[in-house]
C-alpha cells in the first residue's frame, strides 16, 4: 500500500484540518495510506507576542515547509490564510479544499452583537486587520491582544470580563464551539483574511505524482476564489503586519471581488471592488489591489513598512 505522509501543526483546529484532508483523500483514492505527522512551527512557541511583533512570513508554516523539501513528508496542510502569498522555491499549491463560510464572527457570553456593545466595552483581537475595521466601526471600542486557539481565547475572554472576542467562523465552527457565536460579522463591517475558511494543501513542485493524487480533491470554486485573493495580497506584498483584506465569491459566470487596506487606526478606509471572468483571475486580483494603490492606499502601506525598520 502507497504511504503519504502529512505534515500539519498539532493545534486542534489544524489536526481538524489535516484529519479531513486525510478523509477525503482516503475517500478518493484506492490503495493509499494518509499517515499525519505533527510539526512545531514558531508561531506555535511564541504565544505571548502579538502576531505583528513577530514577522509574520511563514510564521505558521517554515517549520512544516522544511520538513516538506527535506522529504520528510509528502505533503502540508495548511489553514490558507495562514500560507505566505508566494510560496518558497521548490513549492507548490496542489488543491484546496471546499471554503467553509469565509467572515468572521462576534463571540460573547455578555452582548447580542456588535451594535449593542455598551461605549467603552473591550474586544479581544490579535489581528490588525480585524482591529483596524473595528476601530472604524465603532472608535469608542477598547482592543485588548489576545492570541491562543478557538478554546483558549473563549477562556480567556471569560476569564477577563470582556465584551467579546472576533473570530473566524470556519474555526469556532469546525471545533464545535458554535453555541457562543452571537453574530456572523457582515463582510461590509469586516472583511475576512485573504484565504480565510479554507484548507490549502502544499506540495513540492516538482512531486508530479503526489500533485496528481490531491488534483482529486481540489474544489475548483475555492481555487478560483483564492487564487484571486491571494495574487490580490502578494501584489500588496502584505501579511498580518498590515490591515489587508480581500474576499472573492464565484457567482455563475463570474468572481465578485472586494479589497480593503486600512491604517492602523482605522482612521483611513480604502475599499474597492470589481467583477472578473474566470480566464486570468491572477491578473483581476492584481489589478484590484492596483485599483487602491491609485486610490491612495500605497501611503498607508509605505507607513507601516516603515515603522517596522
Amino acid at each position: 500500500m502507497q504511504v503519504l505522509r502529512l505534515g500539519t501543526r498539532g493545534s486542534k483546529l489544524a489536526l481538524w484540518q489535516a484529519e479531513y484532508v486525510a478523509r477525503e483523500l482516503s475517500s478518493h483514492l484506492s490503495g493509499v495510506d494518509i499517515k499525519i505527522i505533527t510539526i512545531k512551527t514558531k508561531g506555535d512557541k511564541i504565544l505571548d507576542v502579538p502576531l505583528a511583533q513577530i514577522g509574520d512570513k511563514g510564521l505558521f508554516t517554515r517549520e512544516i515547509e522544511n520538513e516538506l523539501l527535506n522529504g520528510t513528508i509528502d505533503m502540508a496542510v495548511h489553514s490558507m490564510k495562514d500560507l505566505p502569498s508566494l510560496l518558497g522555491e521548490g513549492l507548490c499549491l496542489g488543491a484546496v479544499l471546499p471554503r467553509e463560510n469565509p467572515h468572521d464572527v462576534f463571540i460573547s457570553t455578555r452582548h447580542q452583537s456588535l451594535a449593542s456593545l455598551p461605549a467603552g466595552a473591550t474586544i479581544g483581537t490579535s489581528s490588525l486587520r480585524r482591529a483596524a475595521q473595528l476601530k472604524k466601526m465603532r472608535p469608542d471600542i477598547k482592543l485588548v491582544n489576545m492570541r491562543g486557539n478557538v478554546e483558549t481565547r473563549i477562556r480567556k475572554m471569560e476569564e477577563q470580563e470582556l465584551g467579546g472576542i472576533i473570530l473566524a467562523y470556519a474555526g469556532v465552527k469546525r471545533l464545535g464551539y458554535e453555541k457562543f457565536i452571537r453574530e456572523i460579522i457582515a463582510a461590509e463591517d469586516i472583511l475576512p483574511a485573504v484565504g480565510q475558511g479554507a484548507v490549502a494543501i502544499e506540495l513540492r513542485a516538482d512531486d508530479k505524482e503526489t500533485c496528481r493524487l490531491v488534483q482529486t480533491i481540489n474544489d475548483q470554486n475555492t481555487w478560483l476564489e483564492t487564487t484571486v485573493e491571494r495574487a490580490f495580497l502578494a501584489r500588496l506584498e502584505g501579511g498580518c503586519q498590515v490591515p489587508i483584506a480581500c474576499l472573492a465569491k464565484k457567482e455563475e459566470d463570474h468572481l465578485k471581488i472586494n479589497g480593503l487596506i486600512a491604517s492602523l487606526d482605522g482612521s483611513r478606509v480604502y475599499k474597492a471592488a470589481m467583477e472578473c471572468g474566470f480566464n486570468d483571475v491572477a491578473k483581476s486580483g492584481c489589478q484590484l489591489a492596483e485599483q487602491l494603490l491609485a486610490m491612495g492606499a500605497g501611503q498607508i502601506l509605505d507607513e507601516i513598512r516603515l515603522q517596522g525598520e
